[in-house]
């Protein structure tokens, strides 16, 4: 478990480019030692956010994208190809762009797929491409992610581990399908935190004033059951990255001396 750093950004439109920047740099230098980088996407105004300032930075095409593994943390259970799909966002704001291997692109199942209706079964599925991806370096059922990008909600959920229910709860699974999300559409498959945990880096994104409550809980010693933000971290690094927004109620203590 690391410890969180805080990164301050002046406005979600400096963070996003700033996150772009720093997440070109870490696909790259995976790709230079290891020979291809793993990263999981999240979806929501900032994961796009993120994306979408990918999409223009001038240094994106140092990334060589035929060697990137993309997951996500979690996806709306909707038919292919709808709107508010995480990974139909995704390919609008930035894959759709680069010249990604399609084998590659691990999008969750959606609910016309083969599982149907079937959610469990979707996120069953799931998990065992996880684990199919898995070596036996990673010493896991998940493939060790070199980054994990997540959404802070202002309830403090992250990918679509929700306060207080079950999907937060689970220690065994790394994939489970989600009843009754307190945000539409209610069905859902997430991520659960044994999988995130198992990430080299995990990085939490918050920008604006919605999000500086559910920052400041997160960072002040809640419970991960309470406060699914909490409980969040790489093995090696937990970045969270806000605006100034996001970190308007952070403790003294909390806030970084020098943020950009």
């Amino acid at each position: 478990m690391s410890a969180p750093q805080l990164v301050v950004h002046r406005d979600k439109e400096l963070m996003a480019q700033a996150a772009a920047a720093r997440l070109i740099t870490k696909i790259v230098d995976a790709q230079a030692s290891r020979g291809h980088a793993c990263v999981v996407l999240t979806g929501g105004r900032n994961g796009n956010g993120l994306l979408a300032a990918l999409a223009t930075a001038p240094a994106r095409d140092a990334v060589d994208w035929s060697r990137i593994d993309l997951w996500w943390g979690d996806e709306r259970f909707l038919p292919e190809g709808d709107p508010e799909r995480n990974d139909t966002q995704a390919r609008e704001a930035l894959l759709d762009s680069v010249p990604v291997d399609p084998k590659r692109v691990h999008a969750m199942p959606a609910s016309d797929g083969p599982h149907g209706a079937d959610v469990e079964a979707a996120a069953e599925a799931y998990a065992e491409e996880l684990a199919r991806a898995a070596g036996p370096e990673n010493h896991s059922a998940v493939p060790t992610f070199d980054v994990l990008m997540l959404g802070v909600g202002p309830d403090t959920h992250v990918a679509s581990l929700f306060p207080e229910l079950p999907a937060v709860r689970e220690t065994e699974r790394t994939v489970v399908g989600v009843h009754g999300a307190p945000k539409p559409p209610p069905t859902r498959i997430t991520l659960t935190l044994p999988a995130i945990r198992a990430a080299r880096e995990v990085w939490l994104l918050a920008a604006g004033e919605d999000k500086a409550r559910a920052a400041a809980i997160a960072l002040s010693g809640a419970g991960e059951i309470q406060a699914p933000a909490a409980g969040a971290h790489g093995r090696a690094r937990t970045l969270w990255l806000l605006d100034s927004a996001a970190a308007s109620e952070l403790p003294r203590a909390l806030y970084p001396p020098a943020s950009p």
